[in-house]
């Protein structure tokens, strides 16, 4: 047996800093996506809120 000359195994698995990446990647582009979808929502809260008075009407609105 010849152990020297032994051939170097070629790396076809990915990286812990590759996954990571990747993984980091698919969460900003959920989290970006669910934020696109809930905007207006958001939008016509606050626009309601602004009309009701926001923090100044505590005593209007209990």
């Amino acid at each position: 047996m010849n152990f020297g000359t032994r051939r170097k195994a070629a790396r076809t698995r990915m990286s812990g800093r590759q996954l990571l990446a990747a993984q980091a990647a698919l969460v900003g582009t959920l989290c970006a996506a669910l934020f696109v979808r809930e905007l207006p929502g958001v939008v016509r809260e606050l626009r309601i809120y602004r009309m009701t008075g926001g923090l100044r009407a505590k005593r209007r609105y209990p």
